[in-house]
């Protein structure tokens, strides 16, 4: 085993720290390049960019985590692979093959297996997969040239002192036009909700819910994270939409809910005036796994969730408990959830 960073693994926040290695290929003349692992942190392009120009970027983001057994593992990255596939192609970028996503991104882990928290820290790895847009476009097209990377950096618990739930909004602005790309992991998608959520900061909640921009009946999700709600009955609703990020998570989760809680599980449209009638809310993604929600207010109108605002709801907790049991280990994960990477 390698020899662990002196990091004070208990106080570390959810911020980038520099790590020894990363992961770097090119895209030039129709092919992407062999790649292969860098120490240097710096990218150097031409300041005419596609991606400085014209936003031609792509992401993913994913953890690696000591289990209980001491093994370094991801979970379901080939899931993050399909994603990231799907996203370039909607920009026009050409995608980075699928294994050789999960060759990078389990390089880049063992390289910096010294940065890996152990295992009770709360802390994890987070894995930054991501790719741009590198030689000049002035003419709106997109680029010939492309680069794509995977840095990793520890990151601390999502929750200090525990998941207390939080309170969001109902925004007035829209996430995701109705054939746009909010089911594609783009970075204008989340430039796009930077003034959506300072404003909703600003005016004390934690995160907005966006509406459907169509009709504004439906909900959507949050500016990084899908909606998971529970209802009365113990029923686990998610929200369908063509405008949502396919979240890893939240497909994790109904997969939890159904075979190892056996809970009856929907995903379908939620009209926003059923929400009042739920027990329980969630906000699901991979940093938080699941942050319980307690309020939700709607123009000054106050909906207050049963589970109320001091603890995770009881259903939201057992999927929350299970999933990450899963991840470190403790429970038995399904066929293939688990990559081991040493």
């Amino acid at each position: 085993m390698m020899e662990k960073k002196q990091i004070d693994w208990a106080n570390i926040g959810f911020g980038y720290m520099k790590t020894d290695y990363r992961y770097v290929s090119n895209y030039k003349n129709g092919a992407w390049g062999e790649g292969g692992l860098t120490t240097d942190d710096t990218i150097t392009m031409s300041e005419c960019a596609g991606v400085l120009q014209y936003a031609q970027t792509v992401f993913e983001g994913l953890k690696a985590y000591t289990t209980e057994d001491g093994h370094i593992v991801m979970f379901r990255p080939d899931l993050n692979a399909a994603r990231m596939v799907d996203s370039a192609k909607r920009l026009e970028m050409p995608p980075f093959p699928e294994e050789r996503f999960l060759e990078a991104v389990t390089e880049v882990v063992k390289a910096n297996a010294a940065y890996v928290p152990p295992y009770g820290s709360g802390a994890s790895l987070y894995i930054r997969p991501y790719m741009f847009g590198t030689n000049p476009v002035i003419g709106v097209k997109p680029a010939d040239e492309y680069q794509f990377r995977t840095f990793v950096t520890p990151v601390g618990p999502y929750f200090k002192g525990g998941a207390k739930p939080i309170t969001i909004k109902v925004s007035d602005f829209d996430r995701a036009a109705p054939h746009g790309t909010g089911h594609i992991k783009a970075g204008l998608n989340y430039a796009m909700s930077l003034h959506a959520i300072v404003t909703a900061h600003e005016e004390g909640f934690a995160e907005n819910m966006y509406l459907d921009a169509a009709t504004r009946t439906k909900v959507e999700e949050t500016g990084g994270a899908n909606f998971i709600f529970v209802t009365k009955d113990n029923k686990v609703v998610t929200p369908k939409s063509d405008s949502i990020l396919p979240s890893i998570t939240r497909r994790s989760i109904l997969h939890v809910a159904k075979e190892y809680l056996g809970l009856e599980v929907e995903e379908r449209e939620v009209f926003f005036d059923e929400v009042k009638d739920f027990a329980e809310c969630g906000l699901c993604g991979t940093a938080a796994v699941i942050s319980p929600v307690g309020k939700i207010v709607d123009h000054g109108t106050e909906i207050c969730l049963p589970s109320g605002m001091e603890e995770m709801g009881r259903v939201t907790k057992r999927l929350y408990e299970t999933l990450t049991g899963i991840q470190m280990g403790r429970i038995e994960a399904p066929e293939g959830w688990i990559k081991v990477v040493e």
